[in-house]
Formats: C-alpha cells, sequence, structure tokens
C-alpha cells in the first residue's frame, strides 16, 4: 500500500486553488497550483483560498486527513489588510457574529476572534499593489474563523464597514505560515493539526 503524502504550500496572490481547468480558456487565463509543484495525481486541497487571497494551503492525498482538518472545532487564522481603522464597535460586530451573503441568502457567521495588529505583519510583498496611500489609512486585524464559507473573511470585514484589500491566512489548527514565501512547497510526515496553538516565532507583531 503507497503510503499518504501531504503538503504545505505558500499559496500566491492570483493562484487558483485547483490543479488545472479542463475549460481551454480558463486555463490560458488563469493560474493553477498544478504550476508550483509535481503534486502526486490524487492530491486534494483541504479547504480553498479564492484567487486574490494568499498564505497557508495545506494539500494531502489521503480524504480522510482532509475531513478532520475541515471540521469546525480547527480554527484558521487570517491577516486582513483592511481600508481603514477598524473601531471597537466593528471588532465586537465582528466577534459577535455578522449577516453576510452567502449562496444568495443571509447567514449570519459563527463567533470569532479578531484583534487589531499593533504593527504590520511581518510577510512578503504582495506582487500587485494594494492601492495608493492617498486614498486614507489602511490596518491590519487578525480573524480566526473555524467555519469556511466562499469569501467568508472579505465579506466579514465589509459588512462591518471595513473592507479588504489584502487577505493571508497565516493558521490552520497549530500549523503557522512561518519562514516560507508565496510559492514554496514543502512535503511534510504529517499535519499535527489541533484546535488551538502556540504564537509563532518572529510573527511580526
Amino acid at each position: 500500500m503507497t503510503a499518504h503524502r501531504h503538503f504545505l504550500l505558500y499559496k500566491p496572490y492570483g493562484y487558483l486553488s485547483q490543479f488545472m481547468s479542463n475549460c481551454a480558456r480558463e486555463a490560458r487565463k488563469k493560474k493553477f497550483l498544478g504550476t508550483l509543484h509535481d503534486f502526486p495525481a490524487e492530491t486534494m486541497a483541504v479547504g480553498r483560498l479564492d484567487e486574490h487571497s494568499e498564505g497557508l494551503l495545506l494539500l494531502t492525498t489521503d480524504g480522510r486527513v482532509s475531513e478532520q482538518i475541515r471540521r469546525k472545532d480547527v480554527e484558521k487564522e487570517y491577516y486582513a489588510q483592511v481600508d481603514g481603522i477598524p473601531t471597537d464597535e466593528a471588532i465586537t460586530q465582528l466577534e459577535a457574529g455578522i449577516e453576510i451573503a452567502h449562496r444568495s441568502v443571509l447567514y449570519h457567521t459563527l463567533p470569532a476572534r479578531v484583534r487589531r495588529l499593533a504593527t504590520d505583519p511581518n510577510l512578503p510583498a504582495r506582487g500587485q499593489k494594494i492601492r495608493d496611500e492617498r486614498h486614507g489609512p489602511t490596518s491590519w486585524v487578525s480573524i480566526i474563523v473555524t467555519e469556511g464559507k466562499f469569501r467568508q473573511v472579505r465579506k466579514m470585514t465589509a459588512a462591518a464597514g471595513y473592507p479588504t484589500l489584502r487577505l493571508v491566512r497565516v493558521r490552520v489548527g497549530n500549523v503557522w505560515l512561518t519562514d516560507m514565501q508565496p510559492g514554496e512547497v514543502r512535503e511534510v510526515a504529517e499535519f499535527p493539526v489541533m484546535n488551538t496553538a502556540e504564537q509563532p516565532p518572529n510573527n511580526g507583531r
């Protein structure tokens, strides 16, 4: 029996969380994970990041491991650069759960843990400019959720009045995006994923 394989990937901005496309037009215009590494044919992404989001993506050939990680007791932490500086009221809204549009209906998100970052996180620069600084200040927040609706974090911050300009997933369980560069792939023996985590080294906060 062939042993299963597991990977950590720093998904770069502009890539879809899929390995290829059967649509010829999409295949010509979009970027796919399969161009970053020679993954085994049965590799699957554990959860997804949208095309314009970046950060930690776990990949595995083991469907049972994928199911365990996608459970609602496994935290996912994101650093979001938002337009403006969120008020205490906005932080409280996000923490309590906020209404977002999901599949054409309103959905009330589960409680989250949210806080402002005192300093900008130590992340590689994004290839595409975020926006012109003349349009006002931006700030970074940490948002920890246990669910993963489509574009959920972006919808949450927009609903609170602070649209997300850049979004980076930095943690899944206790697996951190530490000392990796966009596009980098690391094969690991297993995922030590749990629902709590220690602070990572040199996380730029």
